[in-house]
């Protein structure tokens, strides 16, 4: 039975129920103290569990009392029905509802209240908040209170996080602060674009403001920007094919000095073999070889070098490799019924002591320059390391003429097995032309390597021999075409030859600028390199005159790559390499290449 109510809300006199304390848990905090973790939004005014524990009826509230935690309950629900619960300070969990009730709730509820017609939650509350208002930083909570209030409710419980920060003041000074300092470099950074590159802002405002290419004027601008490429290519081809031509014209060799010059070489040759001939008995037999680029006809600015080799025929004889690049011999005659002329130079086991052979052929030779002094300025130059050449220069009318007269045996028979594997001109010349020419006989001039006292096989340094195919290379460059036509008044003009010639005089200027590196390079090198180009590229079209810028480069790619790779082959004798280390530093073949590179991109202005 309920009891009734006055007209002024107050509660019905009844029996006054004794003052209950709260109860309290493990961590000695009261359930008002932790607060009920989850209320319900449209509950009634909640009732004391602890009188509900103790079996006695739930304390009433007064009609005020109702109203105002109506109210309480009416402002939390309708601004915060979905907020995140919280913990307090000390750990324990108050809903976000009661702690908008704390803050909302007006003050003078409590005021107008006496001490005796407050609740026992609202004297506990009115507790905590006397406790809070002098507690020290109470300022600090009430501004972090205040600035929670003016922010706009959390509509999640994943933000809870923001609340937490939010009410610690330190932590939102820290934000704001690391805000602050962000939107200053943002700041910062944009100022110092705009003023260190005012052009990039202008231009990205104009690419943006830039109409998009269709597809037909990309591939418009594409195609004028080959043409463009092409034109410049086109261009510095002009530029070069200029600069060669003008290079091979000014190595032309005069008709008249040519004359001049070959008139000279040929006395001489003749008073020297008529010499030999008649004062020295194993040259009885004695025979003259023209080689070399003038008999080749790529001799280049003058001709003031001649290569005359002079030749002992021998039939039989036993070749022994000297060492193992297949290029070098020690020779020993076979028997023969009648005495030999250069028996006189043979060891035990038959061997020929090439170097006492070349020694009285370099005094013979030095005798027949003496007859000849009444007719031409004469010099025997003084005899060269490890070269078998006895050069005499010879000056007429102002003109030095350089002429190298080389011992050598003409040997018939079969070329030696180290020669298998070269010599590839069938492609080139055909198969009859390369038998035609390996019929003919070959020939060996005394030359070594290394120390001259060592010995192989029993054999001196000294005493070896080297092969040589010179008369063979001479053919091949007189008939050098795939046609039989090739370079003849009727047939196209090939050029085969002016490559040549421009490599040689690269090496010759090279030779000039930098003697030290380029001393041990040589001619030889320049026409090996041509052979195996020639060799590989058979067709008459692909040396094409007119091609002549185009060739020219091809063939210096080869060269780079040998010189890079210090490795260029004997085109008879493969086993011989040319840029072996034994010969060529490595350092030597890598600086020429780099000259060589230099030449090609500054439009070979050591031509000009």
């Amino acid at each position: 039975m309920s009891s009734p109510r006055g007209p002024s809300g107050a509660r019905a006199m009844g029996p006054v129920q004794p003052f209950s304390k709260p109860q309290t848990k493990g961590d000695g905090k009261s359930q008002e103290q932790r607060g009920p973790y989850n209320s319900d939004r449209n509950s009634k005014p909640t009732e004391s569990p602890a009188d509900t524990r103790n079996g006695r009826a739930p304390t009433r509230r007064s009609g005020s009392e109702k109203q105002t935690e109506s109210q309480d309950s009416h402002a939390t629900s309708t601004s915060d029905r979905k907020a995140a619960p919280l913990r307090q300070a000390n750990g324990n969990p108050q809903s976000k509802k009661q702690k908008d009730c704390e803050r909302d709730e007006p003050l003078q509820t409590f005021e107008s209240k006496t001490e005796d017609q407050l609740t026992t939650e609202e004297k506990n509350r009115r507790a905590r908040k006397s406790t809070v208002a002098h507690a020290p930083g109470n300022d600090a909570q009430k501004s972090a209170k205040s600035d929670i209030h003016s922010k706009p409710k959390i509509e999640s419980r994943h933000q809870s996080s923001t609340i937490v920060s939010d009410i610690n003041p330190t932590s939102r000074q820290a934000n704001s602060n690391r805000q602050s300092r962000k939107q200053k470099d943002i700041s910062d950074t944009d100022s110092v674009r705009e003023d260190a590159s005012p052009e990039l802002s202008n231009s990205t405002s104009q690419d943006k403001r830039r109409p998009k290419l269709t597809k037909t004027q990309k591939s418009h601008n594409r195609e004028s920007t080959e043409e463009d490429t092409r034109a410049h290519q086109s261009t510095i081809k002009k530029e070069l094919e200029k600069v060669l031509h003008a290079t091979i014209d000014k190595l032309k060799i005069k008709k008249f000095e040519r004359s001049k010059a070959s008139r000279c070489v040929n006395e001489v040759t003749d008073e020297v073999i008529s010499h030999l001939k008649q004062n020295m008995t194993w040259c009885r037999d004695i025979e003259s070889l023209t080689t070399g680029s003038y008999y080749e006809n790529v001799k280049i600015c003058e001709p003031d070098e001649f290569d005359v080799m002079l030749t002992i025929p021998v039939e039989r004889v036993d070749t022994q490799e000297f060492n193992d690049n297949g290029a070098f011999y020690s020779i020993a005659l076979k028997r023969h019924p009648n005495k030999h002329p250069l028996d006189r130079f043979l060891n035990e086991d038959k061997t020929i002591r090439a170097s006492e052979m070349l020694n009285e052929f370099r005094h013979g030779v030095k005798e027949a320059v003496e007859s000849l002094k009444s007719i031409y300025n004469i010099v025997v130059q003084r005899k060269k390391q490890k070269c078998p050449a006895v050069t005499l220069e010879v000056t007429e009318k102002g003109n030095a003429i350089s002429i190298d007269f080389v011992l050598g045996l003409k040997v018939h028979g079969n070329w030696p097995i180290n020669t298998k594997d070269g010599f590839k001109i069938e492609k080139w010349l055909g198969t009859k032309e390369k038998s035609d020419l390996k019929r003919n006989p070959y020939y060996l001039v005394p030359k070594y390597e290394g120390k001259g006292n060592v010995e192989h096989g029993g054999v001196v340094a000294k005493d070896a021999w080297r092969i040589s195919f010179s008369h063979i290379e001479k053919d091949i460059l007189k008939r050098h075409g795939h046609s039989k036509t090739c370079c003849e008044a009727k047939g196209k003009k090939c050029c085969r030859k002016e490559c040549l010639k421009l490599l040689k005089y690269l090496l010759s200027q090279l030779k000039k600028e930098h003697s030290d590196k380029m001393s041990k390079f040589c001619s030889y090198h320049a026409k090996t390199t041509l052979l195996h180009a020639c060799a590989t590229k058979v067709e008459d079209s692909e040396w094409a005159y007119d091609q002549l810028a185009n060739c020219f480069q091809q063939l210096l790619d080869d060269f780079v790559r040998y010189l890079k790779n210090q490795d260029l082959r004997n085109f008879f004798v493969p086993s011989q390499n040319l840029l072996h280390q034994n010969y060529l530093p490595k350092s030597n073949c890598e600086f020429l290449a780099n000259q060589i590179e230099i030449q090609r991109n500054n439009n070979f202005r050591i031509f000009q």
